[in-house]
């Protein structure tokens, strides 16, 4: 399929996602008939507010009029007041986005963190997929944002990728695919765009796309029963955005570029064939198309960025996510309509899109958002209650030791405490200091708590088994490691010298094993007979973890994935 252009584009967007009438599409029309060059390409861009100083707003906008922007997590102050500077400064309106993954901190600290993806695939119901997309969308759009870079719909086959993990539903397709659709369908509810991400699919690979361009790997056949039936069922529940991600999918490549050496084969943001001929042909997609962020090294690889920055429209983007340079990238745009790489036909085709997302939207007759009409939403003691249901029915008893549980003072008075937690640069949403909290939680259920220090671990001269075996009476064990972007493993590094916080006791001494933010730490700790997952830090996990440790709640959640990360031992 060849990529389209305007004004076929215009007529198609009568139909869904966008379902544009008379009206909608003349405003289209009048205000791409209205715009030069220059206009245009601006609508291209979809940049990050980095700041929110008007100052800095000006000098993006003496460059050129972006079409989008999208916020990192401030105030709820701090949003309001942006998004009403965006309105007054800026003629057409833009489109606010996020990343509404995990709940409404993914824009404001007030808002809800509702749980990971994958803390709402463990509680195995769909409909709390559609209460993390009722609490994106209302709580989202109170403080001006239209556009939710969510649901996540990749699908988490390894458990070494550094990227899919808590943020997906999961390894099982059929849920991935149910639970995105709830989300899609009640996160539009609110007049926020979902963008299903992140096409044609993460989470085969074990390497990053922010590092390098990584592959999604299934044949042709498996991917339409996999991540296909995925993406097909969230368009056909009317998703407007799609978000492309920096990853060949070399069967459809070779499927529709018969021809193409395998050195030519490109990550889906630069590949008509994906773009074009599977993404708008074989799935139907009518939406607008977003790259993934073009700063990640998965898009700077396969070619010169001067080209590759035009040659992404060209091949069937609408939007281009983020600048390594504003001034140079707008340049680089410009340049490659001048030379044709960018047709004309393409270039309006791909304008119309942002438009008319943008009057499906009805953005131009929304109300200016208010500090105090947000506050009545974001955070409310609604969302609130289904974060704590969430919590509470997603944890995870992945196995148990008989007779260990619960963990009361009365069977086991003195803990030793063996907290393992990332320093500086965790992932955002990663509560620093949890293991710290559910310590604190221990000793007021009555435990005597003695945190775990490295004594006499010199080789051939290290502590008596005497210093714990009879000394304690169980070992907790809480790890906070998350994966992250530009951090493609994540593994636990036990203490120097010699591991010398490594389960040496587990054989003699009941030991609980608990994560926080990884599903598949068992790699490390195979032979740990009881072992938690949480699946995230946030207020209420922490809360119920330590409820249901000491038999005041049980374990209702249902693994997602793997946690024993196809390994026979793990079991043990």
């Amino acid at each position: 399929m060849s990529i389209e252009q305007y004004p076929s584009v215009l007529d198609s967007m009568r139909q869904a996602p966008f379902n544009l009438d008379d009206q909608g599409i003349a405003w289209v029309e009048s205000t791409l008939a209205g715009m030069s060059t220059e206009d245009k390409v601006g609508q291209l861009f979809c940049g990050i507010a980095v700041s929110f100083a008007e100052e800095a707003l000006d000098a993006t906008l003496s460059v050129c009029t972006p079409g989008g922007v999208m916020f990192r997590p401030s105030s709820v102050e701090e949003a309001v007041g942006f998004a009403n500077l965006l309105r007054r400064k800026v003629s057409i309106p833009m489109l606010v986005a996020a990343n509404l993954e995990k709940g409404a901190n993914g824009i404001v600290a007030e808002g809800t963190f509702l749980g990971s993806p994958l803390s709402v695939g463990a509680t195995a119901d769909v409909a709390m997929a559609a209460k993390l997309g009722e609490v994106c969308g209302s709580e989202g759009a109170a403080v001006g944002a239209n556009w939710a870079f969510a649901p996540i719909i990749d699908i988490d086959y390894n458990f070494r990728n550094p990227i899919t993990n808590i943020r997906t539903f999961g390894s099982d397709p059929e849920r991935v695919k149910n639970m995105g659709v709830a989300y899609v369908e009640a996160v539009q509810s609110h007049g926020v765009a979902a963008s299903i991400k992140h096409f044609p699919g993460d989470g085969r690979d074990e390497r990053d796309q922010h590092l390098v361009t990584s592959i999604n790997d299934m044949s042709v056949e498996d991917w339409d029963a996999t991540y296909g039936e995925a993406y097909r069922a969230s368009i056909d529940a009317g998703a407007m955005t799609v978000m492309v991600g920096h990853i060949m999918q070399p069967a459809y490549s070779r499927h529709f570029r018969p021809e193409q050496a395998e050195a030519d084969i490109k990550p889906a943001t630069l590949a008509p064939e994906i773009m074009g001929d599977l993404l708008r042909g074989k799935l139907g997609f009518n939406g607008l198309i977003v790259t993934d962020a073009t700063t990640m090294a998965g898009f700077t690889i396969p070619m010169p960025r001067e080209k590759a920055v035009p040659a992404s429209i060209a091949a069937g983007a609408d939007v281009f996510l983020f600048t390594r340079n504003l001034g140079e990238d707008f340049g680089f745009m410009m340049a490659g309509v001048a030379d044709g790489t960018i047709s004309a036909g393409r270039l309006d085709a791909a304008v119309a899109r942002v438009l008319g997302l943008k009057a499906a939207l009805k953005l131009t007759q929304r109300e200016a958002p208010s500090v105090e009409a947000a506050m009545a939403v974001v955070g409310s003691a609604e969302h609130q209650a289904w974060a704590a249901d969430c919590a509470d029915k997603a944890i995870t008893l992945v196995k148990e030791e008989a007779g260990v549980l619960p963990l009361t003072p009365e069977k086991y008075k003195k803990l030793l405490f063996i907290p393992i937690e990332a320093g500086e640069g965790v992932a955002y949403g990663v509560r620093q200091g949890a293991c710290q909290i559910i310590r604190e939680k221990l000793v007021a259920e009555g435990f005597e708590v003695e945190d775990f220090r490295p004594r006499n671990f010199i080789e051939g001269e290290v502590d008596k088994t005497s210093d714990f075996i009879g000394v304690y009476d169980a070992i907790v064990y809480v790890a906070n490691l998350s994966t992250k972007s530009n951090q493609t493993s994540v593994r636990i590094e036990w203490a120097q010298p010699m591991g010398a916080n490594c389960p040496h006791y587990l054989a003699s001494i009941p030991t609980v094993f608990i994560s926080l933010e990884n599903p598949y730490h068992l790699i490390d700790i195979p032979r740990v007979k009881t072992f938690i997952n949480t699946y995230n830090s946030n207020d209420h996990v922490l809360d119920v973890i330590v409820e249901k440790l000491v038999g005041r709640s049980e374990f209702k959640g249902v693994s997602p994935v793997d946690p024993f990360c196809g390994k026979w031992d793990t079991r043990l």
